[in-house]
This record gives structure tokens, C-alpha cells and sequence, in this order.
């Protein structure tokens, strides 16, 4: 039985092995913590009305809200932003656009003012809480701030999309990456931690990472794929490998008493 065993577990192993693609994406999707970064706020981009502007200017000394996104995003960008402005309603200490700043910040080049102002037109029907600054920027503008930051995201050639994770920074108002919300769903008081850490100076990590791959779920079937399809599988694997390791102790157990 434990030959048996043993010999299934390195099958699950070599399973395992053969779903990793060194050229996926999604190895490249992910966030390296610069707690305590400094951001370039003098880059140029461009807002959704069209007009030149800045991260320092849209700041105006205050701590902002970063959310990279895709506006024409067909995943859960949108989620991202309406969880976020559920975590503004939710909480009474701060005003958005009074005490911070939020910025929707398009990490596609290609993308300019007209699908920034589509985002926000999109993000006005989910929530009524706050309107961020979408912007729009060139290659080199954008990843200035997101190579300063550690976001990584990576283009998927098979869906034409980029793998990005869903999540927030949280910048001092003289741009120094105090923390991250990471996910789709800040809860009010996070996001009340993260704004007075921030409005103070306070570096740190906002709340447990947690990597939300936003280009990986379907808005249209309602389902996950490719990476939530590992996670279960591993998951799945996981479990066999638990059960093994309780047949190979009940078997040592078992012939302990017959001896």
C-alpha cells in the first residue's frame, strides 16, 4: 500500500510539474513591496477631459489612491474601482477629494481619454461615492510610477490583454508608497488605516497580500480561468497528498500493534 502510494504521489508531482509554463503571464503579474518608494508625481499624462496633468498636481498634497487598471478592461476592473468606492461609503473619518485622492490609473499605452472617460462613465453606474482621476500616458510615463511602485503585469498574446493583479497603492502626499489594498473588496476600516498612515507618513503593509489576477475571470460566464483552474487543481492535489500521508501513518500505526 505504501509502494502504491508513493508511486501515485510522484505521479501528482510530475502532474503538477507539467501545468507550469515557464512563459505564462501570470508568473509575471505581481507586486514586488517598495514600502516606503518614492513615485515620480511630475510624469505627464493625460485625464479624461483631454487636459496635460500630473500625479503631484492631482494630489495637492494629499495621500493618493492608485488603482492600475485597464479602462476598457473586460475582467474586474471595474469591481476593483466600485469595491473601493464601497470602502469610501462605508467609512465617516475622510472625504474623498477633500482628505485623499483617487486615480485610476491606465497601465495600456494604447489607451487614451476617450476610454478613460468610458471608465468613469461605467464606474458612475456602480457607485455614486467618489470619481477618480482616470488617466491615460505613454509607455515610458507609465511604468516610471509602476516600475517605482514593483507592479508587474505582463502581455498575454493568447487573449490580447495584459495580466495585472487587482489592487491599490496608497502614496504619502509627497508620493512615497506608504502600503497596498490588495484585492477587489478593502474593507472601510482598511481603508481608513490606509489614508491616515498615509496622511501621516506611515509606511507599512496596509493588509495581508492577497494576488487577485484580474484578467484570469469572465464577467461574461461568470467563471474563472487559468489561474483559479491551478489553484483549484493544486488545491485538489493537496488534498490527495494529505490523504496519502494519513494512509501511510495508519498503515505504520497498524503494524506496529500487529507486531
Amino acid at each position: 500500500m505504501i509502494a502504491r502510494a508513493l508511486a501515485l504521489l510522484a505521479a501528482l508531482v510530475l502532474l503538477c510539474g507539467a501545468t507550469v509554463d515557464p512563459n505564462d503571464p501570470l508568473k509575471s503579474a505581481t507586486i514586488d513591496e517598495r514600502i516606503g518608494a518614492q513615485v515620480p508625481l511630475d510624469a505627464p499624462f493625460v485625464a479624461a477631459n483631454g487636459n496635460a496633468t500630473t500625479l503631484r498636481r492631482i494630489a495637492s498634497g494629499r495621500p493618493l489612491l492608485l488603482t492600475p487598471v485597464l479602462h476598457e478592461c473586460p475582467n474586474i476592473c471595474g469591481v476593483t474601482l466600485a469595491g473601493l468606492g464601497q470602502a469610501i461609503a462605508g467609512q465617516t473619518r475622510f472625504a474623498p477629494g477633500k482628505d485623499f485622492a483617487v486615480v485610476a490609473f491606465g497601465i495600456d499605452p494604447r489607451e487614451g481619454p476617450a476610454q478613460a472617460r468610458d471608465d468613469l462613465q461605467r464606474l458612475g453606474q456602480q457607485t455614486a461615492a467618489f470619481t477618480p482621476a482616470a488617466l491615460t500616458g505613454s509607455e515610458a510615463a507609465i511604468h516610471a510610477v509602476t516600475d517605482a511602485l514593483g507592479y508587474r503585469y505582463a502581455w498575454d498574446d493568447r487573449i490580447k490583454q495584459y495580466a495585472h493583479v487587482s489592487a491599490t497603492a496608497v502614496l504619502t502626499p509627497d508620493g512615497r508608497l506608504s502600503g497596498w489594498l490588495y484585492g477587489i473588496a478593502p474593507s472601510p476600516g482598511e481603508l481608513t488605516m490606509a489614508v491616515d498612515n498615509a496622511r501621516n507618513g506611515r509606511t507599512g503593509s496596509v493588509m495581508e497580500q492577497l494576488l487577485l489576477l484580474c484578467y484570469h475571470f469572465d464577467p461574461q460566464t461568470g467563471t474563472w480561468s487559468l489561474a483559479i483552474t491551478k489553484v483549484v487543481r493544486l488545491a485538489g492535489i493537496a488534498t490527495v497528498l494529505a490523504l496519502i500521508a494519513l494512509v501511510v501513518v495508519l498503515a505504520k500505526r497498524r503494524r506496529r500493534a500487529e507486531a
